[in-house]
């Protein structure tokens, strides 16, 4: 991990497990420091806030992260995944004793594809125990094909349920409403603009026609970031740029 690097992680639309084999992981959102232990499993739920990710002592670290899409999380956990928004859980307090056996497989393999493999036979297992909402990811599908400019009140007219029905959906489903997720996949194409070519990035005045207008753009890429877009283009934030494209 580069020690002098900002390691700023954004919100992607997704949840993640992280399996540290080598060291440990920690984070900090809103204040809140979060420890992802040695051959833990940790939950990180669905983020609508920037995290800072460090190594928990100096030195190498490994680390094995699964990102799970909106539409499938649901299956893996069966939680009400608000309860852990912007927050991290260890995978144990999720499942109990399942996922400590799991953790305990895992730590005495010494090879990474072998650590890998297991894993993902556990998760296809936990998957296969619940069956699809297929209203739910009907939404969530919706919502992505518009690239977050579908509103709220046309999601109740295509599924015939209110708002309020929805944003509880939503909120057990995936752990935040409709409109804070359509936010941030409206936010994916000019972070990953931001990202290709940072030089030209505020001049390209067509991005701000997705939003009411510039200062729109400015505090969405602001609760994001926590930073303004001319701020994060000057700050080197190499681990986060990995991050976000791996």
């Amino acid at each position: 991990m580069p020690s002098d690097d900002m390691k700023l992680v954004v919100p992607n639309g997704r949840l993640l497990l992280v399996i540290p084999f080598r060291n440990g992981l920690t984070g900090k959102m809103d204040n809140k420091h979060h420890v992802a232990k040695n051959n833990k499993i940790a939950l990180v739920g669905m983020a609508d806030r920037s995290s800072i990710v460090d190594v928990e002592t100096p030195g190498p670290t490994g680390t094995i992260g699964v990102e799970i899409n909106p539409s499938g999380a649901y299956r893996f956990f069966h939680i009400k995944l608000k309860n852990i928004r912007n927050e991290l859980q260890y995978l144990t307090d999720v499942l109990g004793g399942t996922a400590k056996e799991i953790e305990e497989r895992i730590a005495e393999l010494r090879s990474i594809d072998d650590k890998v493999h297991l894993l993902q036979q556990f998760l296809l297992s936990l998957f296969l125990r619940t069956n699809e909402d297929a209203l739910f990811e009907f939404c969530l599908q919706q919502i992505t094909a518009s690239q977050g400019h579908l509103r709220i009140r046309d999601l109740e007219q295509q599924t015939g349920y209110s708002s309020r029905w929805l944003n509880m959906k939503f909120e057990e489903r995936l752990g935040v409403s409709p409109k804070t997720f359509s936010s941030i996949v409206r936010f994916q194409p000019y972070y990953r603009a931001l990202l290709s070519n940072s030089i030209d990035f505020l001049r390209q005045k067509q991005f701000y026609l997705h939003y009411h207008d510039e200062s729109h753009f400015i505090k969405d890429f602001q609760k994001f970031t926590g930073l303004s877009p001319s701020k994060l283009m000057q700050s080197e934030n190499k681990f986060g740029r990995t991050f976000y494209e791996a």
